[in-house]
């Protein structure tokens, strides 16, 4: 019984008893959305071609984190927050408010969840 509960993947805390905000978003979306804004002069992002940068973090684990921009509790919700508008989240942020819409947001956020 103890081996038999070792392969199965946990669910998220976030998602426990709640509806999955990201139900809708397209991750493949969330890829060519971050193509389209340029995300990986400033990220690396597995995945998305692009110049090598370090300005801001790499974007690969983004699942396993604890917080979105070092401020923000890491849940869909707070990640499309951020994505939105980070300055609003942490106003000592180096990201600009990038101009993405509630949609594209949830896409790029789908999208950052599948890079384990």
């Amino acid at each position: 019984m103890l081996l038999a509960a070792c392969g199965k993947e946990a669910e998220p805390l976030w998602l426990q008893g709640r509806a999955d905000p990201l139900s809708q978003a397209d991750a493949q979306r969330g890829r060519k959305v971050i193509e389209r804004y340029g995300c990986v002069a400033c990220h690396v992002i597995p995945g998305v071609r692009g110049p090598a940068s370090s300005v801001g973090p790499p974007l690969a684990h983004m699942a396993a984190r604890a917080y979105v921009g070092g401020v923000l509790p890491n849940t869909p919700d707070n990640l499309v927050r951020w994505l939105r508008d980070p300055p609003a989240a942490d106003p000592r942020t180096a990201m600009p408010d990038m101009g993405l819409d509630a949609a594209e947001a949830k896409d790029v956020a789908a999208y950052l969840y599948t890079l384990d």
